[in-house]
């Protein structure tokens, strides 16, 4: 009986946690194209800074003042050796999304931005000659057909927007590699990451943002009708911004690798029927079925990744003569969007 009792809780913890991180990524999604569209706001690397500051106080007052997760200690040099690289890609990471989010609709974006699994893995082919499995390349396929289809039959196409969010994705996954060689002996938290690498990324964006936007802000701000609340809304956007860093914290430690996975999935399906519901962008059949098939695609991929680490974990070693084989890519089962 307690049994169930526990199980019944630990399942509705389970619910709670990936509902509250849906809502989070969502908001932010939506008022992010919100501003840039319906505000008139269209300076990305001013609302990726925005959100870099309040994500920077956000982290402080989590570790130093309310004392939510104990400081990782990081030495001095390893901060500007390892740490600052890996935030100046998160920092073009994040750009890239905002401006991706001016020009294309969400639906479009957030198809795109499910190709990272398949960027990262020819990444560490290509770059880094690590070899997989034929199964990881098999699990890719139905993910680059769904984003060809989507991208050929979208009705809201745009060039530049199409490629600052293609080359997001390979921001994301280059971070996501050079987490692996630059933070080893470092075990961080979503929120101990945020802590250290949102500084960095406001200090390298801020100069760009206020010689390539800063007259364009100036401007807006004589000529824009409801200036204060709009800026209370832009605002708003850089706190929930680092919500959803700490929704992420909390919905990892209470999924599974599998059930975040899926979750993950059906969340950009949730950010593209909101988005449609909200700002009505045309969605062809075609291009529906093109982001069906690449969601199921990432799904399918996130099961096939499951099943190779279970298979490692249980025999250890070499699988190959060769010794190069890498059985799994470090993309997709414990990553969630940050900032």
């Amino acid at each position: 009986m307690e049994d169930g009792k526990m199980g019944n809780a630990t399942t509705i913890r389970t619910v709670l946690a990936i509902l509250q991180w849906w809502g989070f990524n969502v908001t932010v999604i939506i008022i992010n194209k919100w501003i840039f569209q319906k505000l008139e706001f269209k300076f990305p690397l001013t609302v990726s800074c925005v959100h870099f500051i309040c994500s920077s106080i956000g982290a402080y007052i989590a570790i130093k003042v309310l004392k939510t997760k104990p400081l990782i200690e990081v030495a001095s040099e390893d901060r500007w050796r390892r740490i600052f690289p890996m935030s100046f890609v998160f920092c073009i990471n994040i750009v890239l999304g905002n401006v991706s989010l001016r020009y294309i609709p969400v639906s479009f974006m957030q198809t795109i931005k499910s190709f990272t699994p398949a960027t990262t893995v020819i990444l560490q082919w290509l770059v880094w000659r690590k070899y997989f499995e034929w199964h990881i390349w098999a699990s890719l396929i139905p993910i680059v057909g769904g984003i060809l289809l989507t991208s050929i039959t979208e009705l809201s196409f745009n060039t530049f927007g199409f490629c600052a969010a293609m080359v997001g994705c390979l921001a994301t996954s280059t971070k996501t590699i050079l987490a692996e060689s630059l933070l080893h002996g470092y075990k961080f938290d979503s929120i101990n990451t945020v802590y250290y690498m949102a500084p960095f990324a406001t200090m390298i964006l801020s100069i760009p943002a206020i010689v390539l936007e800063g007259s364009g802000v100036v401007s807006w701000l004589y000529t824009y009708d409801s200036v204060a609340p709009a800026l209370v809304i832009i605002i708003t956007s850089g706190v929930l911004a680092f919500c959803l860093n700490f929704s992420i914290f909390y919905v990892i430690h209470s999924t599974t690798a599998v059930t975040f996975n899926v979750a993950g999935n059906l969340k950009v399906a949730v950010a593209v029927l909101v988005s449609w519901m909200i700002f009505r962008n045309p969605i062809s059949a075609m291009n529906a079925v093109g982001c069906a098939i690449t969601l199921v695609g990432c799904t399918f991929y996130g099961y096939v990744r499951h099943l190779i680490s279970q298979q490692a974990t249980a025999a250890p070693g070499p699988r190959t003569p060769r010794g190069r084989m890498e059985m799994l890519p470090l993309t997709g089962e414990k990553q969630g969007d940050k900032i």
